[in-house]
């Protein structure tokens, strides 16, 4: 039996995906945790071979926390399960060691199956971002280039389009204030915008933020 963790804000969720593995004869919800301060203890009081986490679970400030995770309990496997634009949150949470992301408007089914897969090993991602990954290759460099944006600019530029200034970004994520300004800069330059205002309108039309 795979003993999974979820950890999510939302109790509709929770009480979704419990009662859909009640009786799965592979999948056993042993945990349930509404932010990620409660994931450390969570993963110490019971063996957790899965835990399904979602990027905007409160608590969770950056995906380097999830890395911070796996070096810690390196026999979890973490799934990625959120509503987050798969095709830029996908990678950098690869990228980060989860072995896999579910997009929460598949069916549970899938989820089921991603459990199950990255329990064995698999690094799970979607046919469509596979695709799209593929195509993102062949690219030329102007074309992909905010397809390259790394993990810290996403979650800075998360924070600009959410109106936060530089010195509370900063105190977040536990960065100088000047790396953030560093941040913002090369988030100007790569998504070829002049301003904020700018800046934050072009990634909400690429489905960034």
């Amino acid at each position: 039996m795979i003993n999974v963790c979820l950890a999510d804000n939302y109790p509709v969720v929770h009480y979704g995906v419990k009662s859909y593995f009640r009786d799965h004869p592979e999948i056993s919800v042993v945990s349930n945790v509404s932010n990620f301060y409660m994931v450390p203890d969570a993963l110490r009081n019971k063996q957790i071979d899965v835990l399904v986490i979602d990027l905007e679970l409160e608590g969770l400030k950056s995906i380097y926390e999830i890395k911070a995770i796996i070096n810690k309990f390196p026999t979890t496997k973490i799934l990625v399960f959120s509503s987050l634009n798969e095709q830029i949150y996908a990678p950098n949470a690869i990228k980060a060691g989860a072995a896999g992301y579910v997009h929460k408007s598949v069916k549970l089914e899938s989820l089921g199956i991603s459990i199950v897969r990255v329990h064995q090993g698999l690094v799970m991602l979607s046919e469509s971002l596979k695709r799209n990954l593929a195509l993102i290759s062949k690219q030329n460099k102007s074309e992909r280039v905010y397809r390259k944006l790394s993990n810290r600019e996403v979650e800075v530029l998360r924070f600009l389009s959410e109106g936060k200034k530089n010195n509370e970004i900063s105190r977040i994520l536990d960065l100088n204030e000047k790396t953030i300004s560093t941040y913002k800069l090369r988030l100007l330059q790569k998504l070829d915008v002049n301003n904020i205002v700018d800046l934050i309108n072009k990634a909400k039309t690429l489905d960034i933020v």
